[in-house]
């Protein structure tokens, strides 16, 4: 009886031996197979998303520049145009330009999402202002130079900090 039961051991301890070896080796190949597919994965989403990221930056920058004061007036003022007239395409312009521009706050970080918000807030308000300093028969000439005079004495442009802050934010990204 006690022979018996020790040829079973023989028997069955190297087996059980062998059987938990190539458990705990195929557990870790397993465990090594799903994490290299985690990487590769995460590799293909940089990979794709990176490109898209980028654009996003680069639109958001584009956005920032048009409504820059300077441009707006360039692309908005025309000869005949009242203050009032101005004022309200300027306005209907970088509301345009923004809702162009919205749907790429998800590629970026809320702050630096922020900084292009008070950038166009900034700009309106600018507006705004300065075109309820003038008089209600003003040209569109006269708001466009009190306009880009207020612009200069401004310590930093709202856009050109916006650019800036995006650019550093970039930088950190990719860098």
């Amino acid at each position: 009886m006690m022979e018996t039961f020790t040829e079973i051991l023989k028997i069955i301890l190297p087996a059980l031996l062998v059987m938990l070896t190539a458990w705990l080796v195929i557990r870790n190949m397993l465990r090594d197979d799903q994490e290299r597919r985690r990487q590769d994965l995460l590799l293909q989403t940089v990979k794709t998303i990176t490109p898209v990221r980028l654009q996003a930056y680069e639109r958001v920058v584009l956005f920032l520049e048009r409504i820059s004061p300077e441009s707006l007036i360039i692309r908005t003022a025309r000869p005949e145009m009242t203050a009032p007239q101005l004022q309200s395409a300027l306005i209907t312009a970088v509301r345009s330009e923004y809702e162009h521009n919205l749907s790429q706050q998800i590629y970026m970080s809320n702050e630096a999402w922020e900084m292009v918000k008070n950038a166009r807030g900034t700009i309106v308000r600018l507006v705004n202002s300065v075109a309820s300093q003038l008089p209600p028969a003003a040209t569109g000439e006269e708001l466009s130079r009190l306009l880009l005079e207020e612009v200069v004495e401004m310590d930093t442009e709202p856009t050109k900090a916006a650019i800036a802050y995006i650019k550093s934010e970039l930088a950190r990204i990719m860098g």
